[in-house]
């Protein structure tokens, strides 16, 4: 059976992954098209309910809850880590890990004061290349929620997917690179459209790059005008201020 994707737009499509088909040979296809569909979107529809429960418990605990999506190697992880350092004394945070496999970006996040949760999405969960409701309810028992004013979920590294499934965060966040060039907005307009704030990392390449700012921020404008943006360097700390000020802002909208 194919995969079935439902955008943030609310368009949907599924991607068939019978690599032993003919990539020519659509017989059938109309047959159990509306079939699939059906099915899917049931699946799909227990993930929004699965969802609305992780929201239920965010709500009873009194925890903000920030989705933080990227593509790989964006900087997810040391955004995170800076975060910590810049809010923990005041501030009590949680992080919940996604990744496909390893312990690698969780363990950099140990010992900054933060309760940590790890979820593998290849230990149990088919190593999908997104978080979704049910695989951060999983991560969720080993969090001790009331006593957190922020959740941070660290979705999996991907442009695409994680945009697609509601986990039960109060706001979508993400990082995007200034190695990645300008056109990604266009390109991967889902997830760009699905967030809440663009952090704009690595501001200090730029002098290095051949990278048109404002090119990039007319992309996004294009796809997400109200879309919050901030520049930051997570190598020099520049930015860091106002992206923690972004996030006591959430904490503060659900005290």
């Amino acid at each position: 059976m194919g995969r079935f994707h439902r955008h943030s737009d609310g368009t949907t499509h599924t991607h068939d992954h019978d690599h032993d088909r003919d990539v020519g040979d659509h017989s059938g296809y109309l047959e159990t098209g509306s079939a699939r569909i059906e099915v899917l979107e049931s699946i799909l529809s227990e993930n929004d309910r699965v969802a609305d429960e992780n929201q239920k418990d965010f709500a009873e605990a009194g925890v903000r809850v920030v989705n933080l999506m990227s593509s790989p190697g964006a900087g997810k992880t040391a955004l995170l880590k800076r975060t910590l350092v810049a809010l923990g004394a005041e501030t009590r945070i949680g992080i919940l890990e996604g990744d496909i496999a390893t312990s690698i970006d969780a363990d950099q996040l140990e010992g900054h004061g933060a309760a940590v949760s790890l979820v593998n999405t290849s230990a149990g969960f088919g190593g999908e290349c997104h978080l979704d409701a049910v695989m951060v309810r999983s991560g969720l028992s080993r969090l001790p929620l009331p006593e957190l004013d922020l959740l941070l979920i660290e979705n999996v590294g991907n442009l695409v997917c994680p945009a697609e499934f509601r986990v039960g965060a109060h706001a979508n966040a993400m990082v995007y690179s200034v190695t990645e060039g300008e056109e990604k907005p266009l390109k991967y307009p889902v997830m760009f459209r699905a967030v809440d704030v663009v952090v704009i990392n690595k501001i200090d390449l730029l002098p290095y790059l051949d990278f048109s700012l404002d090119t990039f921020l007319a992309n996004l404008r294009g796809v997400n005008p109200s879309a919050t943006v901030i520049h930051v360097s997570t190598r020099t700390g520049d930015g860091i201020d106002e992206w923690c000020a972004w996030l006591l802002g959430q904490a503060a909208a659900g005290a």
